[in-house]
């Protein structure tokens, strides 16, 4: 099992364990494949040797030079490669919440910020090129608010707003208060 830091080789043991074969094995295995492409070296471990995502994933992830699944550890650095409208919008989307809810912390998860109320997880935000995705969590949610997210394209789990949206307060507290009403 992965630890909290992200590290991909805390996989290691139970790769070696499962499959029989030590990690030298395995990255021998895929440097044989090194012109192939990421979903070809994972369809390979999964289908050839019957590879957990998860394995499968840190083993040619490893192999590529990457140590860690994280890749920003604080708001500051998820919002570093944005634009001052971006970063201002997200910032005032946790800032509506946290005004109602200053027990609720900001915290990197899934490598994206997401809002927390102790082991919780009330929403989070992706930023993404030409819009912001918010994605509240709890059992339906987005349906209970429907009536008041018609201005705004919803998807299954997310929310889509313009990356200088006019933040909704009272609809992200409302969320928020939903949320906390079902843990």
């Amino acid at each position: 099992m992965a630890t909290q830091s992200g590290d991909r080789s805390a996989f290691f043991p139970a790769i070696e364990k499962k499959y029989g074969q030590p990690m030298s094995y395995w990255f021998g295995r895929l440097k044989e494949l090194d012109a192939d492409k990421y979903p070809a070296q994972i369809a390979y471990l999964r289908q050839e040797h019957g590879f957990s995502q998860a394995h499968a994933n840190a083993v040619v992830m490893s192999h590529r030079g990457s140590s860690t699944s994280k890749l920003f550890t604080t708001l500051t650095s998820y919002l570093e490669p944005h634009d001052a409208v971006k970063k201002k919008t997200v910032k005032a989307i946790f800032k509506a919440i946290q005004v109602k809810y200053p027990e609720m912390k900001v915290v990197i998860a899934w490598n994206h910020p997401m809002l927390k109320l102790g082991e919780d997880y009330i929403l989070g935000v992706s930023v993404l090129k030409n819009h912001l995705l918010i994605g509240p969590w709890g059992d339906g949610i987005i349906a209970k608010f429907a009536p008041k997210l018609t201005e705004y394209k919803v998807n299954k789990k997310t929310i889509q707003v313009p990356v200088d949206w006019d933040v909704d307060a009272k609809l992200l507290v409302d969320i928020a208060k939903t949320r906390v009403a079902q843990l």
